[in-house]
């Protein structure tokens, strides 16, 4: 394959991706960092388009070529920003912008200087330090990175070494390095230009998938209003302590608590007002709640916590503190300041209990304070009871 049938190839590669996205728009599922993405495509599937008219003679290939590459360095810089972006760096453009702007005046300089070896150099070493910067952005946080994201990451390093390599070894050994000729070196190039085209592409495509997919088994276990384990979450954390209640050693107890009267702020003050207190609800028990300690949204407002290692006594007094800090707090909101007021029930796992077991009697304690009055706490009267044999 030729240099100008390769350029082509990547200019049609880069315009079928960014008509892929602009339909994939279309339906509304935008991500955050797709648009300077998709720029990048385009900006490099303008800028090999125009190479290729360049070499054809369509254009003065003077005019048409420092133009090209300045496209296609743009294209690759904004595609290392798209990778930053994702990352989570969204200020990558304050460093970007000015290595592009060094990029461009360089390989403009090595072009009047000598249009054709000097040049050539120029191109790939500028190329591979962009891909660089973008295996650098897909590496990040390598231990927590999936097993997809390390390979893009190491296979685009690779590439963007194969790209640099060709400046660098034009420059370093003009006459080939000893079995790897000129010819050979260009070959590798252009095949690795065309690689990282696919593997960018398809490569962050599938990485948009692989993280939808993770967010949806994230709520799958997590309530999406206050990022806390919903029902399932936390039976799925409470199982091992269930397991562990069957073995001698510290309690482990369990906490249940509602809200008292929460329909009256929903019918009273709307929806909205209700988030915001369910929110500042959390934020006020999770001051009162160790590290190791597990508070999950079980249905409306009802909340439970898991307090590992903890006795009958030191679950009654964290329940206690957090009723207290409840009652002494005013949620502000739009229309009003809201007082609020919680009901507790307490209990602690014994070696027979199951899930359903456990739970019923943590809301039976929970009926006894609603009962009693509200804003209490109470404990269920079987937690102590001894097992019958």
């Amino acid at each position: 394959m030729d240099s100008t049938t390769m350029v082509l190839a990547l200019a049609l590669s880069n315009l079928a991706l960014c008509a892929t996205l602009f339909f994939f728009e279309q339906s509304g599922h935008r991500r955050p960092a797709l648009p300077t993405w998709g720029w990048s495509r385009l900006y490099q599937a303008a800028g090999w388009l125009l190479l290729a008219i360049g070499a054809a003679g369509v254009v003065p290939e003077g005019l048409a070529l420092p133009i090209a590459y300045a496209l296609v360095f743009v294209g690759v810089a904004w595609e290392s920003g798209a990778a930053w972006e994702r990352a989570g760096r969204l200020r990558w453009r304050r460093v970007t912008l000015p290595a592009l702007a060094l990029a461009v005046a360089a390989f403009l300089l090595c072009w009047l200087v000598d249009p054709i070896g000097l040049r050539a150099v120029a191109a790939s070493l500028i190329l591979g330090a962009f891909y660089l910067s973008v295996a650098a952005a897909l590496g990040r946080d390598w231990a927590q990175a999936s097993m997809l994201q390390r390979f893009l990451a190491l296979a685009t390093s690779l590439l963007a070494v194969v790209v640099g390599a060709r400046g660098a070894l034009v420059l370093l050994a003009p006459a080939g390095w000893g079995w790897m000729t000129n010819d050979m070196l260009r070959q590798f190039h252009s095949g690795a230009l065309y690689l990282l085209a696919l593997l960018g592409g398809f490569g962050w495509l599938l990485l948009g998938r692989e993280r939808e997919q993770a967010e949806l088994a994230r709520l799958e276990v997590n309530d999406p209003l206050t990022d806390v384990p919903n029902r399932r979450g936390f039976f799925q954390a409470l199982a091992p302590w269930m397991a562990l209640a069957r073995r001698p050693g510290q309690p482990t107890a369990l906490v249940v608590f509602d809200l008292d009267q929460f329909k009256r702020i929903n019918d009273g003050y709307g929806h909205p007002a209700g988030d915001v207190v369910i929110a500042h609800l959390l934020e006020t028990c999770k001051r009162q709640l160790r590290d190791s300690d597990l508070l999950g949204r079980l249905v409306g407002v009802e909340f439970a916590i898991l307090l590992p290692r903890t006795s009958l006594d030191d679950a009654l007094m964290v329940a206690e503190r957090m009723r207290a800090a409840i009652e002494s707090e005013r949620v502000k909101t739009e229309r009003a300041m809201i007082s609020l007021t919680a009901s507790f029930g307490v209990t602690t796992i014994r070696p027979d209990d199951s899930t359903v077991t456990l739970l019923a009697r943590a809301d039976e304690a929970l009926r006894v304070a609603k009962k009693a009055g509200r804003n209490r706490v109470e404990v269920a009267a079987s937690a102590l009871a001894p097992v019958e044999e």
